[in-house]
């Protein structure tokens, strides 16, 4: 398991690379093609990843409900978020898989509700769960990217 929360570590150093160097009118803009923006996709990593591993293990999330509304699946960028959130996401980038990475290692862990992914990956484990979560943060890190390649960020 350390090398799925070393790619996560390693994913999030660069989701808080775009999120502290794209100025703010390019972090918050849709293009044209596209259904949501850089910011999005930051937060909802933020909010799938506790509700893959805390959520389907029946334990508490560690984010607010508000977050989960506005970042889960199925949701799409509404405005311009608060500077305390975006100050908060930045925080909880780094601050929530190393309390998943304490929490694994403490056997908090015991209990698992399996779930089909979208891509029509069953998770059946919190183990399954971090490795799902890994690759799903890779999948909007390239989407992060197409999205800076067309706002030439």
């Amino acid at each position: 398991m350390e090398t799925q929360f070393t790619i996560i570590t390693q994913n999030r150093k660069l989701l808080y690379h775009f999120l502290k160097h794209t100025p703010q009118e390019e972090l918050f803009k849709i293009p044209e093609g596209f259904n949501n923006n850089i910011w999005w996709n930051i937060a909802h990593v933020v909010v799938t990843e506790q509700k893959l591993v805390y959520g389907l293990s029946r334990l508490p999330l560690n984010i607010s409900k508000v977050l989960v509304e506005k970042y889960q699946k199925g949701t799409a960028p509404k405005g311009h978020p608060p500077a305390t959130e975006v100050e908060e996401i930045k925080k909880l980038l780094f601050s929530l898989p190393e309390k998943t990475k304490s929490d694994y290692n403490n056997g908090m862990f015991t209990d698992f509700k399996s779930y089909m992914t979208t891509p029509k990956v069953e998770l059946n484990s919190v183990e399954d769960a971090i490795a799902f979560n890994a690759f799903h943060e890779g999948l909007h890190l390239g989407s992060i990217m197409a999205l800076a390649r067309v706002l030439k960020v």
